[in-house]
């Protein structure tokens, strides 16, 4: 069974995550292409989840529309959020304290060369999630994340360079949803946005939503998901590759 290794980053912020994304992601990428050229590794790495909780932040995708931003960027600044624009999918979203963003960079060679699969994979982990706190959750056609009726509780934007993804998911536990009325959700305008804690009404650990969200990843994508080294050692396994992000 393929490992994969898992890190929870604690609280950390938006742009220091992306470049380390971008440095696991390059060496996968860097990786399989000497494997390629006839290289060989002792042990190659394996694929990496991540986990964070950002402060607030809304980031729009490459090829999002900036007008679903509805505030300046000083009036960020007096609610405490930050602005960025990244290179994943999607349009503009919102990440902040009580939300589990979740960041799989993964070698889709390993499971299947199909990035409608895999979003599709993403959302099954969160709708297997939502039953367990007996929550029905579903897709709606033609959108990506994961809705419960006509509010969106996890939403979806990844980037895929040499079938290696980046970026991922980001499931609303006891998210302040006012930060949402800064922005068109997803450039979405006639759609909701709900948490688990909103629909149930009591508090919810976010440390037992990621167990549950690792063990559904591990059966959804038949991996199994064990935490690697420390932040610290991890961090430092990869200080050469965020020398060389592009």
């Amino acid at each position: 069974m393929k490992q994969v290794d898992f890190v929870d980053l604690g609280k950390s912020p938006y742009q220091e995550t992306w470049d380390l994304q971008t440095a696991i992601q390059q060496r996968l990428i860097d990786e399989k292409l000497a494997v390629r050229k006839g290289a060989s590794f002792e042990k190659r790495s394996h694929d990496v989840l991540l986990f964070v909780e950002h402060p607030h932040v809304y980031t729009l995708g490459k090829n999002g529309d900036l007008s679903h931003l509805l505030k300046s960027e000083d009036e960020l600044t007096g609610i405490n959020a930050e602005f960025v624009k990244t290179n994943r999918g999607g349009d503009i979203t919102y990440h902040g304290p009580g939300q589990i963003v979740g960041y799989p960079i993964m070698d889709l060679d390993r499971y299947f060369t199909d990035i409608h699969k895999y979003m599709r994979s993403l959302e099954e982990i969160m709708i297997r999630v939502c039953a367990d706190y007996g929550i029905e959750a579903g897709r709606i056609k033609g959108l990506t994340g994961t809705w419960v009726g006509n509010s969106k509780i996890c939403a979806m934007g990844v980037k895929c360079s040499r079938w290696v993804t980046m970026h991922g998911f980001a499931l609303n536990v006891k998210t302040s949803l006012n930060y949402f009325n800064n922005i068109v959700p997803c450039g979405i305008a006639d759609k909701g946005v709900t948490s688990l804690e909103q629909l149930l009404g009591r508090e919810i650990p976010v440390s037992e939503v990621k167990e549950k969200l690792i063990k559904h990843f591990d059966e959804v994508f038949d991996v199994e998901v064990k935490p690697a080294k420390t932040l610290p050692e991890f961090e430092q396994d990869f200080a050469y590759f965020k020398d060389r992000v592009i």
